[in-house]
C-alpha cells in the first residue's frame, strides 16, 4: 500500500501542473519577442550591372554567395475570439479543483488515522480486559484446586476452569497480535518508522447527538471539499466550451520585426554590407472549414459539463443521506455505551454475588464461570462501544466537511 502522504504529494504536483498550464496560456496572450539569426551559402550568379551616367558600370545584382541575416521578431495575438482567456480561466479553475481534491484527501487521511488510532486503543483495552479476566480465572482456579485437594469438588470442575483459562489465554494472544498489526497500520498512516515506539493516549469526546433538519443539512453541503471541486470542474468545462467555440472565429496577430542583414534583400540595390530594415503588420487567420473539428470539440466539452453537473446532483443527494446515517450511528453508539456500562455494573455485581455463594458452597463452579464470562463480554462490549462512538463522531465530522 502506498503511503497516504504520497497521495497528497501527487495531488499537489497535479495542482502545480495546472498552475503551470494557466501560466502558459497567460503567456500566450502577451507579446512574444525573439532573436533570430541565420547564415546561408548560395551558388555563384552572374552579376547584373547598368551603365552610370558619368561612365562606368553600376552593379545592381552582385554575386554574393554568403548571406548573413539577423532579426528581432515580435508577435502579439490581439484577438483570438476569447480562446486564450477561456483556456487560462479553465486552467485556473482546474488548479482550484485540485486544491479541493487535496483538502478532501487530507480529510480522508485524517479519518483513516482516527480509525487506526481507535483500533489500537481498542486492541490495547481488549488486551487489558483479557489480562484482568485471566487474573480472576487464575484466582478462581487456585480456589477450586484447594477445594479439590480436600474433596469438596470433583476433578471435572478443575478441568473446566483450566479449559476456560486456556481459552482466555488464546484470546489474550490474539489481542496482543492485533495490537501489533493495528499499531503498524497507525505508524504507516502517520509516517512514523515502524521501529519507533509510540504511546497513544485516548481523549474521549462528546459525540454530537443533536439531530439536523433538512434545511441544516442543505446548508452544510457547501462545506464539503468534494462539492467545491465539482463546482470548479463545472467552471472548467464551461470555459472549455467557450474555448472550443472560439475555434471558428478569426485570429488577429500583430507581427513586427527589425532586420539587420548582409546583404539586405529589402534594400535596393543589393550591396554586400550590413543594412537595417523593419516591418510591421497584422495577420488574420479565419478557418472557414476544419472538417467539423471545432464543433466536435465543443460537443465533447459540453457533454463533459453535463456529466459533472449530474455528479454534483448525485453528490447533493448522497451527502444528505450520509449525514443522517452518521447522526444515527452517533446516537446508536452513545446509547450502546450507556447500555454497556450498565451491563458491566450488573455483571460485576453478579460475579461478586456468585463468588460469595460459591465460597459458601451454595453455587456451582459453572455458575462462577458463567458470571466471569458474562463480565468479560460486558467489558469488551463497552470497550468496542466507546471506540465505535469515537469513530462515529469522526465520521460525522467528515460528512459535515469539518
Amino acid at each position: 500500500m502506498s503511503h497516504p502522504a504520497k497521495r497528497l504529494r501527487c495531488v499537489r504536483a497535479r495542482q502545480d501542473a495546472a498552475r503551470a498550464v494557466e501560466g502558459q496560456h497567460e503567456a500566450e496572450e502577451r507579446p512574444q519577442l525573439a532573436a533570430l539569426a541565420s547564415y546561408t551559402r548560395t551558388n555563384h550568379v552572374e552579376e547584373f550591372a547598368v551603365p552610370n551616367v558619368g561612365g562606368g558600370l553600376r552593379v545592381i545584382y552582385p554575386d554574393i554567395p554568403n548571406h548573413l541575416h539577423s532579426r528581432i521578431d515580435l508577435q502579439w495575438p490581439i484577438y483570438t475570439g476569447g480562446r486564450l482567456k477561456a483556456l487560462t480561466r479553465a486552467a485556473g479553475a482546474e488548479a482550484n479543483a485540485l486544491e479541493q481534491d487535496r483538502e478532501a484527501a487530507r480529510a480522508d487521511l485524517k479519518f483513516e488515522i482516527t480509525r487506526a488510532f481507535w483500533a489500537v486503543v481498542t486492541a490495547r483495552a481488549s488486551s487489558d480486559v483479557l489480562r484482568q479476566a485471566l487474573e480472576r480465572t487464575n484466582a478462581h482456579l487456585t480456589d477450586v484446586r484447594n477445594q479439590l485437594s480436600v474433596g469438596l469438588v470433583p476433578p471435572s470442575d478443575v478441568l473446566t476452569i483450566e479449559a476456560q483459562h486456556a481459552r482466555q489465554q488464546m484470546l489474550s494472544i490474539e489481542a496482543e497480535s492485533l495490537i501489533e498489526t493495528t499499531t503498524a497500520e497507525f505508524k504507516r498512516l502517520v509516517g512514523v518508522d515502524q521501529d519507533v515506539t509510540v504511546e497513544l493516549v485516548p481523549v474521549t469526546s462528546n459525540p454530537m447527538a443533536a439531530p439536523f433538519d433538512a434545511v441544516a443539512v442543505t446548508d452544510l453541503r457547501p462545506d464539503r471539499p468534494e462539492r467545491k471541486s465539482l463546482l470548479f470542474r463545472i467552471a472548467v468545462a464551461e470555459e472549455r466550451v467557450s474555448a472550443a467555440s472560439a475555434g471558428s472565429l478569426p485570429v488577429l496577430t500583430t507581427v513586427a520585426g527589425y532586420d539587420m542583414a548582409r546583404p539586405n534583400q529589402k534594400v535596393f540595390p543589393i550591396q554586400e554590407k550590413w543594412q537595417p530594415s523593419w516591418d510591421i503588420g497584422i495577420h488574420v487567420r479565419w478557418s472557414f472549414f476544419d472538417g467539423g473539428r471545432a464543433r466536435a470539440e465543443t460537443a465533447e466539452a459540453a457533454a463533459t459539463q453535463r456529466a459533472i453537473e449530474a455528479r454534483l446532483r448525485d453528490f447533493d443527494a448522497v451527502v444528505q443521506v450520509e449525514v443522517r446515517q452518521r447522526m444515527a450511528e452517533v446516537k446508536s453508539a452513545s446509547a450502546a455505551i450507556d447500555a454497556g456500562v450498565a451491563g458491566v455494573r450488573a455483571a460485576t455485581e453478579a460475579r461478586r454475588v456468585i463468588a460469595e455463594r460459591f465460597s459458601a458452597g451454595v453455587a456451582t463452579n459453572t455458575d462462577v464461570l458463567n458470571a466471569q464470562t458474562a463480565l468479560l463480554q460486558a467489558e469488551l462490549d463497552v470497550t468496542r462501544a466507546r471506540a465505535n462512538a469515537e469513530l462515529a463522531s469522526a465520521g460525522l465530522m467528515r460528512a459535515l466537511g469539518r
